[in-house]
């Protein structure tokens, strides 16, 4: 079900690729919100128009300015649910000049976000339009390509830097390709990092795959979205994560990461290499994720039926010293990853250690994306972060070995 609100724009904030911040006042209040000093105030103990901060997908809706009225779906903000705090542009309330053009007629009519209101066709990589059907049509191979496979999108930037810290000198010529699936947000435009990341030139393509849309590929399935990577982009190495947002019921197996085990299988199957990225923290209070997450744990055991790398951080002791951090996580974290090399009628995962030491810290500091994850920082829970950061450094000592996987 739907919560609906009709907006009036007030002002434009930022924009990225895709997509534009704005402030809109409501045409009435979100349910459940009461009124504060200042509010109009109606008979019910509701207050009056409320301001809130709504977010645009220009290629889909246009792009509103100040006084247009438009159409919003606030139904997660009105259960405050992780949507970055923003109601959703719809459309314009009133027929006005701001709709986007129509498409150029053109090929392509691979369908995403199919059936809702606001499916959008695309020109899929692999579909028989594209100019690229002839090489992907009987592609089947990876050529041994590492692929990292992460649970969450904030471990995006950190495998990254982790990566290009790795590279040195030749981080500039790493081409790296960002595979989104379709567990958190569809349109890759919600993606801030994305975002930064390409106009830093952190990474060379964006394929969104399954129901997700608008990078700078467009593929069927995580298994083409690698191959689209490999041999139409050209690229050394593959991150494979949901976009932003992540779905969980604090049960063992209702969680969109588990999607994570099947990325290990598509780059297994594919002849890749894969990469395993732990979701570690040091710093959330529930301790089902404290340490390695209970996700990593059940998607790398459970779903993942291909061996993996398994990358483990080796913290110095001023890494270790830090705040949220310490030799009893550092101990955790150690026992916790025992676990994935002997789970019950699966391949054994390879155990990894790789240093972590504080110049690791700093490359991460200049990642051009923000580094938050579960509202926490990279000082708040470097543990976090640097767990993926190891698992790009890993990444990139295997592009050095040209052994194709059994």
């Amino acid at each position: 079900m739907m919560t609906w609100r009709i907006g009036t724009v007030i002002s434009t904030g930022r924009s990225w690729r895709g997509a534009r911040e704005l402030e809109v006042t409501l045409d009435r209040p979100l349910p459940g919100h009461r009124a504060a000093a200042g509010d109009d105030v109606g008979g019910d103990g509701t207050a009056g128009p409320v301001t809130v901060r709504a977010l645009a997908y220009t290629d889909l809706v246009g792009d509103p300015g100040p006084g247009d009225a438009v159409l919003l779906n606030v139904s997660a903000l009105a259960r405050g649910l992780g949507t970055g705090g923003y109601a959703l542009v719809v459309g314009p309330a009133a027929a006005t000049t701001h709709l986007p053009p129509d498409p150029t007629p053109g090929p392509g009519h691979l369908v995403k976000a199919r059936y809702t209101p606001l499916q959008t066709m695309v020109l899929g990589v692999d579909e028989q339009e594209s100019p690229h059907h002839a090489t992907l049509a009987d592609a089947d191979s990876l050529d041994g390509m590492p692929v990292v496979v992460a649970d969450l999108h904030s471990a995006l930037p950190a495998v990254v830097a982790g990566l290009r810290h790795a590279a040195g000198t030749s981080a500039a010529s790493l081409k790296i390709a960002y595979i989104m699936t379709d567990g958190g947000a569809l349109p890759a435009a919600f993606s801030r990092t994305i975002a930064a990341l390409r106009d830093a030139d952190w990474l060379t393509t964006c394929i969104t795959v399954g129901q997700s849309f608008g990078g700078d590929l467009e593929a069927v399935t995580v298994h083409t979205g690698l191959l689209a990577a490999r041999h139409v982009a050209g690229c050394d190495i593959a991150v494979v994560a949901q976009g932003p947002g992540n779905l969980g019921t604090g049960t063992r197996w209702g969680y969109s990461g588990v999607a994570a085990g099947e990325a290990v299988n598509a780059a297994a199957t594919l002849h890749g290499r894969p990469v395993a990225s732990l979701r570690v923290s040091g710093a959330d209070p529930r301790d089902r994720h404290l340490g390695i997450s209970h996700h990593s744990l059940t998607a790398y055991t459970r779903v993942a039926l291909a061996p993996a790398d398994v990358p483990v951080p080796v913290p110095t002791a001023d890494v270790e010293n830090l705040p949220a951090w310490g030799t009893p996580l550092t101990r955790r974290i150690r026992e916790q990853a025992h676990t994935l090399t002997r789970p019950a009628g699966t391949p054994r995962h390879t155990l990894v250690d790789i240093p972590a030491d504080t110049t690791l810290l700093d490359t991460l500091r200049t990642s051009p994306a923000g580094l938050r994850t579960m509202g926490r920082t990279l000082d708040s829970d470097p543990a976090s972060f640097v767990t993926a950061a190891v698992a790009g450094i890993h990444a990139h000592q295997l592009t050095a070995d040209t052994t194709q996987p059994a």
